[in-house]
Order: C-alpha cells, then sequence, then structure tokens
C-alpha cells in the first residue's frame, strides 16, 4: 500500500491520475479507479472493486470485493453520453454488488442516499433513487428507474419492474416479482406481489406508537380489502383515519401512483 499523507492504494490497483481521492481514503488489491471519480474521506473499496468515470462517492463507504460501481447503463438507447452515480455517506455496499449510472434518456444520474446496506450479488440500475437507511438482501434487483424511499427493505432475491415504486418502511419478501407500487408501511409477498399487511415490527422500530400502528392497520384495511374505486378507498382512510405525518404520505403515494398498487 501507498504510505504517508495520502491515500492507502495497494500496488496492484490502478487509479487514474485524474480521480479526486481523499487522503484517508484505502484501495485494495486489484481495484481500478477511472478519472472523473470522487472518493470521499473514510471510503475503503475491496479487492477487485471497479468505479467507472462518472461516479461520486461520499464519505465512509465500504465498498466490498469486486463490486462494480457506475456501469454502463443496461438500457439499449445508452449510446456512451455522461451520465454520474451520486452516493452518499456510510454505506455498505456488499461483494459483487452492481450499479449503473444514469442515462440522458432518464434522470442523468443514479443517486443513493446514506446509510444504505446493498448485500452481496444486489443490482441497482440506472437511473434509480434510493433513500436511506434501504436494505437491499442477497440478490435483490432494481431495474431502471425505479424509486426506494427511506427504510424499506427487499428480500432475498426480490425482482423490481422499471418506474416502480417502493414505499418508505415498506418490507418486500424474498423472491418477490414486484411489477406495481408497494405502498408505505405495507409487506408484500408472492409472485406478483401481493399486500399482506403492514410492517408493524419496522414502523415500532422506527418509534411509531401502537395508537399510529392501529390507525394504519385501519388505512389498510380500507385500502385493500375494500371493493370500491381507488378514489372512493382514499376518500374513505381521509375520512376514518385521523390526520398524522404516516396516514398522510400514505394517502400522496397512493394518489401519485402511475402503474397502481400491489394489491
Amino acid at each position: 500500500m501507498t504510505m504517508g499523507g495520502g491515500p492507502r492504494i495497494h500496488p496492484t490497483a490502478v487509479v487514474d491520475s485524474g480521480a479526486r481521492i481523499a487522503d484517508d481514503v484505502v484501495i485494495g488489491p486489484y481495484a481500478v479507479v477511472e478519472g472523473d471519480v470522487a472518493i470521499g474521506p473514510g471510503t475503503r473499496l475491496g479487492p477487485h472493486v471497479v468505479v467507472y468515470a462518472g461516479t461520486r462517492l461520499g464519505k465512509n463507504n465500504e465498498v466490498g470485493a469486486g463490486a462494480v460501481l457506475g456501469m454502463v447503463p443496461q438500457d439499449l438507447k445508452y449510446a456512451g453520453e455522461p451520465t454520474t452515480l451520486v452516493i452518499g455517506d456510510g454505506n455498505r455496499i456488499g461483494e459483487y454488488v452492481t450499479i449503473s449510472r444514469g442515462t440522458a434518456a432518464g434522470r442523468g444520474e443514479t443517486r443513493i442516499g446514506d446509510g444504505n446496506y446493498f448485500m452481496a450479488l444486489s443490482h441497482v440500475g440506472h437511473d434509480c433513487i434510493v433513500g436511506n437507511e434501504v436494505i437491499l438482501t442477497q440478490g435483490a434487483a432494481l431495474a431502471g428507474m425505479v424509486t426506494v424511499e427511506d427504510w424499506a427493505v427487499l428480500g432475498g432475491m426480490a425482482g423490481v419492474h422499471q418506474f416502480v415504486r417502493i414505499g418508505r418502511l415498506a418490507m418486500v419478501g424474498g423472491m418477490c416479482k414486484v411489477t406495481r407500487d408497494v405502498p408505505p408501511y405495507t409487506l408484500v409477498d408472492g409472485n406478483p406481489a401481493e399486500a399482506r399487511g403492514i410492517n408493524t415490527v419496522g414502523l415500532a422500530r422506527r418509534g411509531v406508537g401502537e395508537e399510529r400502528r392501529g390507525e394504519l392497520k385501519r388505512a389498510f384495511r380500507l385500502l385493500f380489502r375494500s371493493t370500491v374505486s381507488m378514489s372512493e378507498r382514499l376518500a374513505a382512510i381521509r375520512e376514518r383515519v385521523p390526520p398524522s405525518p404516516e396516514r398522510d404520505h400514505l394517502l400522496k403515494f397512493v394518489a401519485e401512483s402511475e402503474r397502481g398498487i400491489c394489491r
């Protein structure tokens, strides 16, 4: 490793002189870092990691062996335009995780927040937006243009269709096929994914009290156990469930859904 006042770079690593690397970054054996890359303080790249041009890594990220960051978008329309991948702080990116940068036809960037945990072999497609403290369990995959809100959990081998949104504190079961939006606070499972209940454990861990959880259960029944139109279901929730940040976020998420929601 290169020692002294600069980053610790293993002698077998290949690092472009144009990369902007903080002084305490650690880059492991056989890693490759292209130019037009920025890596923030405290970040560590394991062996055989590849970081492509256009990638911005924040502080204190841990990147496992063989991960590929800022890879070429898996989109046949992509023609080499300069796009970016922006990753925040304190993320754990496991072994052989792959994350694409954005596309000119999409958002122009893929954006990852803070404190996320992407387990081995998971994938984040082009132009995705992932919030904070999200967990992608081993082998879970997001297609292009997916949005995942804070504190969501995706089970192992779950697959999310392009343009789908996963709501805050939602939990997706292992091996689910998710083709429609997953409303906040819900549990979904199956192939295709169907709503099964609310994420009681996750809500409790985030400090949502018992009374509020009961209100969300009532909202769940009105949303998923009714045969009237979706607009009537949302009106019933407004009428029968007291206002709260959670209720209001659920209503807004469902009202804005373009693909429809898992039922």
